[in-house]
């Protein structure tokens, strides 16, 4: 792999001089002047490909210069910015309460946990708790959008690796959760459920029933996964051995989740850095032998059956009480007040145009997301707005990890990598 030595290229004839990096550093001028030197290509038998950003297998918009001989890559450099939003300075001009409806759009296939994880700084420079029932509903929703998630890259990776069965089944199986999730929140994606102080409302009645009926659906339909993938031999050819990655390359990458995690180190932050409730709670944290393309599917697979556990303990844990703080400054009143109290009345309206204060001070807060640690990074100068947010987003990180994966391999290696990686192009441009 790497020792460190960057590899920097400016003339083009020193394009596709072969060093230890296997990290493409080429802007898109030095990039464009290889292609149009013929000669080079001639000589070494080398070019220069792009791969993306309107690539299928590249989910979304993320493009790869590709340093190809043959079909093997010889070295890669992942281009972002496609998709870029500007959330992180949107946020200045969004309040607190406004703030989820913004990092919710971020990774939108587990939008919860960004809610979470802004919502958690924010009360973390409150200083404040929520209510234990609030916190049990967190968990709850937080689990189910990682089963959702997991089952979104089952459906993704098939049809990466040609198995186009599993995008029928994956999906069948996603729908299924982010059905309840309409129910609870009103929406399938981008909910902006779990606020500062709670969340937004209260579990619908027969919330119990339809979860249960999801941990009956989800479990046996795993088990077809297993038969039609875990044991499909063509599917563990496309998988094994390619993309390895060992622990000290993945921590000196700073990956996180199911990459850090398939390499055989145990790191999960439900576990050693417990928030919300997962201390309270029974779970294996999953690991990988072998840190490769097929251990980090693997791992997504068990990792549901991980989460359906967690889920049934809450079933049983779930506590009665508020589902949100009762703090007039933060919380709006229930809309009955509005009718009855003047008070009531001023405080709903201060809320929601002006937005409540947060004291001076400096908060970083992580939560376990399904592609590792989303961090979110928050300076307040005592007004209503942030004054400057940042988030860690595990997808961006993991990103850097793809020319370390990716070398040496076959192109049809490089598109199993990137869909193991499980990018998802809104957190990583966000």
């Amino acid at each position: 792999m790497t020792n460190g030595k960057e590899l920097l290229l400016g003339e083009p004839e020193r394009v596709f001089r072969r060093e230890e990096s296997p990290v493409l550093r080429l802007n898109e001028e030095e990039a464009n002047a290889a292609i149009d030197d013929t000669d080079a290509l001639d000589d070494d038998h080398r070019m220069i490909l792009n791969m993306g950003p309107s690539h299928p297998s590249t989910h979304g918009v993320l493009r790869l210069m590709l340093e190809m001989e043959g079909e093997t890559i010889l070295r890669s450099k992942p281009v972002i910015g496609y998709l870029h939003t500007g959330m992180e300075k949107t946020a200045e001009g969004l309040s607190y309460l406004q703030g989820a409806t913004n990092v919710t759009r971020m990774d939108y296939a587990a939008p919860l946990f960004s809610e979470l994880a802004f919502s958690l700084t924010v009360e973390k420079l409150l200083n404040i708790d929520v209510p234990p029932r609030a916190t049990w509903i967190r968990m709850l929703m937080c689990e189910l959008n990682r089963v959702s998630s997991h089952l979104l890259f089952q459906a993704t990776n098939g049809m990466d690796l040609g198995a186009v069965s599993m995008m029928i089944y994956g999906w069948r199986e996603r729908e299924e959760v982010l059905r309840f999730f309409e129910k609870v929140t009103g929406l399938r994606m981008n909910h902006n459920y779990i606020r500062p102080g709670g969340v937004a409302a209260d579990l619908p009645d027969g919330w119990r029933e339809d979860v249960k009926k999801l941990l009956e659906i989800i479990p046996p339909r795993l088990e077809e996964y297993d038969i039609l993938q875990t044991g499909q031999p063509i599917f563990r050819e496309r998988l094994q051995g390619v993309g390895v990655m060992n622990p000290a390359e993945a921590l000196a990458l700073s990956a996180t989740g199911p990459i850090l995690r398939s390499t055989g180190y145990a790191w999960d932050l439900r576990r050693h850095m417990p928030y919300l409730a997962y201390d309270e709670v029974d779970f294996d944290v999953v690991v990988g032998t072998y840190g490769d393309c097929f251990d980090r599917f693997a791992i997504r697979l068990n990792e549901i059956r991980e989460s359906l556990k967690i889920i049934e303990q809450i079933l049983e844990l779930m506590p009665e009480g508020d589902y949100r703080i009762q703090n007039k400054k933060v919380t709006p009143p229930p809309r009955a007040r509005i009718d009855e109290s003047m008070e009531a009345l001023i405080h709903h309206f201060k809320i929601f145009t002006e937005g409540f204060h947060v004291p001076e001070g400096e908060v970083y807060v992580a939560v376990e997301s399904p592609r590792g640690e989303l961090g979110c990074y928050i300076v307040s100068d005592g007004g209503p707005n942030p004054y400057r947010m940042h988030i860690r987003g595990p997808s961006f990180v993991n990103l850097q990890t793809l020319p370390h994966l990716m070398e040496g391999g076959l192109i049809a290696d490089g598109v199993a990598v990137i869909s193991s990686v499980d990018p998802i192009m809104g957190e990583v441009d966000r």
